[in-house]
């Protein structure tokens, strides 16, 4: 697994150690200040944050599972949203070790990173998911998955296209929430629902929203999305010490599978 980044692992780390009742260790204010300042995003990857979900028994991932969703939108901004949301759903057919599933994601994964101009490297990420998916090698997977979205990062930041980069990963925020809110769902436990309180994260995804481009943040499918985080920061702001009943955790996924259904949506961004 790759490193979280530092702020994402402050939030997912007080989370689980709170299911377990220990006290995270808290960063001094000025440390806290320059971790935020010195990484560019500092969201978890989808595999981070189902890595946290500590749940008893066996989750069904296959469950979690969502139809297909269009691969030919114009609108770089929704590509990158949707481009990080498939990339989430490869996560979930990897935790499922259903192949197929693998291999149809990421087909859908190189056609819209193709979409946004990406590095050609993609081309042979995805043949090699297909190898390690026929062969059911699915610790490899996983780490293929986190390099294929670190590989579609590092070549839009080389073009300059950081606002995307900020979008693909709070696309995989989103969808990975949903996945996470729905499993805990399917079988609550209170100690797995913990792991839904990311108050801060959310809080910071906002922040790396406002940075982006005037012309991009205007536009109206990233504005619905900027407009209900806040909304959906208060859904997990519960106290620490406290696990989310259903009905929250029931709450937050509905909060963010509308978000989902907005960005994947053809007809709000032209």
């Amino acid at each position: 697994m790759i490193r979280l980044a530092t702020l994402g692992a402050i939030g997912l780390i007080a989370s689980v150690l709170a299911t377990i009742g220990a006290e995270p260790a808290r960063l001094p204010a000025d440390q806290l200040a320059k971790a935020v300042r010195s990484d560019s995003i500092s969201i978890p990857t989808p595999g981070e944050l189902f890595a946290a979900l500590e749940k008893p028994g066996k989750t069904d991932w296959s469950g979690q599972y969502r139809g297909p969703i269009p691969v030919t939108y114009r609108n770089r901004a929704q590509i990158a949203l949707n481009l990080g949301g498939l990339i989430a759903d490869g996560f979930v057919a990897v935790e499922a070790k259903d192949s197929q599933q693998v291999k149809n994601i990421g087909s859908d994964i190189i056609k819209l990173a193709k979409a946004l101009g990406v590095s050609q490297n993609l081309l042979s990420r995805g043949n090699s998911i297909n190898e390690f998916a026929e062969n059911n090698e699915w610790d490899t997977l996983q780490e293929e998955l986190e390099a294929t979205q670190n590989e579609v990062k590092s070549s839009m930041q080389s073009h300059s296209d950081q606002d995307l980069v900020i979008l693909v990963s709070l696309g995989g925020w989103i969808r990975g929430t949903q996945v996470v809110s729905g499993a805990i769902m399917h079988n609550y436990d209170e100690r797995s629902a913990k792991v839904l309180r990311q108050p801060a994260l959310v809080k910071f995804m906002q922040s790396k929203i406002n940075e982006i481009s005037p012309e991009l943040r205007g536009e109206p499918l990233v504005k619905g999305v900027s407009e209900q985080l806040p909304g959906i920061e208060k859904l997990v702001s519960f106290p620490a010490d406290k696990a989310p009943s259903l009905d929250e955790v029931r709450k937050v996924n509905e909060a963010v599978g509308k978000v989902m259904e907005e960005i994947e949506n053809k007809a709000l961004a032209k």
